[in-house]
């Protein structure tokens, strides 16, 4: 049994068959051929056996093994390696199909590769899953083939791995990157003009060309015998709070991803710049109730603590309860703090009705209210409407996107700084105005 279930013909083979039975049909016609078309079929059934021996005679002829991160980032594309060892004494032609989670919804990767006798052979193919979790990879089935291509012989190797997705700590350490090296404008941040010098106090240091002659400090230029300035840099530990709504509103999905998946990778990404940046990082994520409370802290840890924590967070389907988490800030959040609630409001009624908790908290806090441009109806609105149909679809669109715009007059005029972004930008423009902000020693 083992034998017929790992044996499988190619189309060389039928194609071969076909042509048998056709010149069999001829030889009824012109029987001439009856003995050229018997000798075809034992040349045939000849190297059918001698295929069959040069793939069965080697029974660990082959070895297959898949090789990828402990964990992949959602939203990006993440390596995966397979490895081909050929121990058989040919060059060995294989398709490999690589069972993959079902998450992904691939039945279509089939790798073909030409592995000669004693070499490896690398196939690298990237997968991007949309949704965080547990994805379960399958086994590696190899189809082997000699240089006859006739039969195949199916390698079946259980290589079994359960790998989690995580949030998107690929895009979390190239915009770590980009900050380290000093060319986040490469990414699309802005360079934010400081206005006046911050308070925070650095270090007293030599006076190089281009300084500010109004930080100079007389006192240690007179005991130096040269000139002195005083240095100044952002002020530190300061709080980011990620206030990350979970209710049906963030449902919606965008380029395979939802938008509550966009604001936790944009969370991530802000939490640990706002570390590197020495400030302190938290994270609030709430629905109907409030889900997980992570106080804003600058330890070692915090960064895989965020991680861990946005990891399992679903969408719960249910009406925000704001005047909850208005109520969990208030009391759990003593501190002045910047809060960049992630959330999205569809109507300016929707928006009304929680207006009352936003500007509560803005009294207290730093309030930036980040929410959603549709994206699908920015695209209807520049479409040419053909008929009367399409006139009222358009209409109703642009009714949808001036309630937008609306809700952004309606939260700066009461004093709450807003982002309106369509979700592919969401991490660049929410880090913009994290800078911004912080430049403008706002926070």
């Amino acid at each position: 049994m083992q034998f017929i279930r790992s044996l499988y013909f190619t189309n060389r083979l039928y194609l071969g068959l076909a042509s048998l039975a056709y010149l069999f049909v001829l030889a009824f016609f012109v029987p001439v051929l009856l003995v050229i078309a018997k000798v075809a079929l034992a040349v045939l059934a000849l190297l059918v056996v001698v295929d069959l021996l040069l793939l069965y005679s080697n029974n660990k002829g082959l070895y297959a093994s898949r090789s990828m991160q402990e964990k992949l980032s959602n939203g990006s594309e993440n390596d995966v390696y397979l490895y081909l060892e050929n121990k058989y004494n040919f060059t060995l032609y294989a398709e490999v199909i690589d069972e993959l989670p079902f998450q992904l919804q691939k039945r279509d990767s089939v790798f073909k590769a030409n592995v000669p006798t004693g070499r490896t052979h690398i196939i690298h193919y990237t997968v991007r899953p949309t949704k965080r979790g547990s994805y379960s990879f399958g086994a590696i089935n190899v189809f082997a083939m000699s240089v006859l291509r006739l039969v195949k012989r199916r390698h079946k190797f259980a290589q079994n791995q359960e790998v989690p997705v995580y949030p998107s700590f690929i895009q979390m350490r190239q915009y770590e990157l980009l900050t380290i090296s000093n060319r986040l404008h490469e990414a699309g941040l802005k360079k934010i003009r400081r206005i006046g010098q911050s308070s925070e106090f650095e270090q007293i240091r030599p006076y190089v060309a281009g300084d500010d002659q109004r930080t100079i400090n007389w006192k240690a230029t007179a005991r130096k015998a040269e000139l002195m300035v005083n240095s100044y840099q952002d002020e530190k530990s300061q709080q980011v709070y990620c206030l990350i709504d979970k209710g049906r509103v963030m449902q919606m999905p965008f380029e395979g991803l939802s938008l509550l998946d966009y604001a936790i990778n944009a969370s991530l990404v802000v939490s640990n710049i706002a570390l590197k940046k020495q400030d302190k990082a938290g994270v609030i994520t709430f629905s109907h109730t409030i889900s997980n409370m992570l106080p804003a802290e600058r330890k070692a840890s915090q960064l895989r603590l965020i991680l861990e924590l946005l990891y399992n967070q679903k969408t719960l389907y249910q009406e925000t309860d704001y005047e909850r988490l208005y109520t969990t800030v208030r009391h759990s959040i003593k501190q002045r703090s910047l809060l960049l609630l992630f959330s999205n409001f569809e109507t300016l009624n929707g928006a009304q009705r929680q207006l009352p908790y936003l500007r509560a908290m803005a009294k207290r806090h730093l309030l930036v209210v980040i929410f959603f441009e549709n994206t699908e109806l920015h695209s209807l609105l520049h479409q040419r409407a053909a008929n009367t149909e399409e006139v009222y679809t358009k209409a109703i669109a642009e009714k949808f996107a001036h309630d937008k715009r609306q809700i952004v007059k309606e939260l700066q005029m009461h004093g709450i700084h807003t982002i309106l972004t369509p979700p592919k930008d969401l991490t660049v423009n929410t880090i913009n105005k994290y800078l911004e902000l912080k430049a403008r020693g706002l926070i």
